[in-house]
């Protein structure tokens, strides 16, 4: 198998299951309350990554102040943007929800301008404006503010401002490490936002069983796993780039596991979403000749 076919092969994994993972969750909350849902997945995931990173001995904080940043990271990263994710899956559909979240490119962009003063090139900010529009068409050429919809919308806030506290604090950290724990911090959040927000339904069955540890494993550690091992032997930009497919496969998936429709404005919509994230990642040819071509 030849780098560039494997390379295919592991952009398709992740973001396939990146994307899935909105319609099993919606699948599972016939069976699990939203956050209780979402808190089990992460606590697990983060217990046994937390063990995986322990016994291979990676470092880990030494300052409390590293830890309360990692749980901060954790609060944004997985109770933000799961919680937003899965409690919208109540009221709108798995590809509408899928959508929304990835937004979350278009608003780094924005909120890096505003709070980091970092300064985007044109092709970028065309991306940002061509993004806009296209959750309008999506929306069906309406600003509606359904629960759903707003929720969906939050869950590509908490994200973006989570990929901003990761681009400022994240070199503090060995990246396995603070993934591990931010899932774990995040999870434990949701499962007390559980405790006290919900009225908890909790049907242990063998389908059940299956969905948490599909979001937990597969969706979770392996999608990070693969995800992190594409940045890190390829070049970021370019990978960076195929986050758009994600979205795609989330209404694919809602399609195939839950019969939703797939309408004109959502297709032309979201090809307008996936064509903006594409141009916000472009890379810049002076960045890209300044690094060095090894990797995928």
């Amino acid at each position: 198998m030849n780098n560039k076919l494997a390379f295919a092969l592991l952009v398709i994994l992740t973001t396939s299951l990146m994307g899935s993972s909105f319609a099993v969750g919606k699948i599972g909350m016939s069976y699990i309350s939203p956050l209780l849902l979402i808190g089990m997945r992460f606590t697990l995931a983060g217990i046994l990554m937390g063990a995986i990173v322990l016994i291979l001995k990676r470092p880990h904080p030494k300052k409390l102040k590293d830890w309360l940043r990692i749980l901060l990271i954790g609060a944004f990263q997985t109770t933000g943007v799961m919680g937003a994710i899965f409690l919208s899956l109540r009221t709108i559909t798995a590809g509408e929800s899928a959508i929304l979240t990835f937004m979350n490119p278009l608003l780094v962009v924005v909120f890096g301008t505003l709070a980091l003063g970092i300064q985007y090139r044109p092709v970028q900010w065309s991306g940002v404006l061509l993004g806009f529009i296209g959750v309008f068409v999506t929306m069906g050429g309406q600003l509606q503010a359904e629960v759903g919809t707003l929720l969906g919308f939050s869950s590509a806030v908490f994200w973006a401002v989570a990929t901003l506290l990761i681009k400022q604090w994240g070199q503090r950290f060995d990246i396995w490490v603070l993934t591990a724990y931010q899932m774990l911090f995040g999870g434990i959040l949701l499962l007390a936002g559980s405790l006290l927000l919900e009225n908890t339904q909790l049907v242990i069955n063998p389908a059940s069983i299956f969905i948490v540890l599909w979001l937990a494993i597969p969706a979770s550690i392996v999608q990070f796993a693969v995800w992190f091992f594409l940045l890190q032997n390829g070049n970021p930009g370019k990978v960076s780039a195929f986050l758009f497919l994600a979205p795609f496969f989330g209404i694919i998936s809602g399609w195939l596991l839950l019969g939703e429709e797939i309408g004109f404005t959502l297709l032309a919509g979201g090809t307008m979403i996936f064509a903006g994230i594409f141009l916000v990642n472009w890379p810049d040819k002076r960045m890209a000749e300044a690094i060095p071509k090894e990797g995928i």
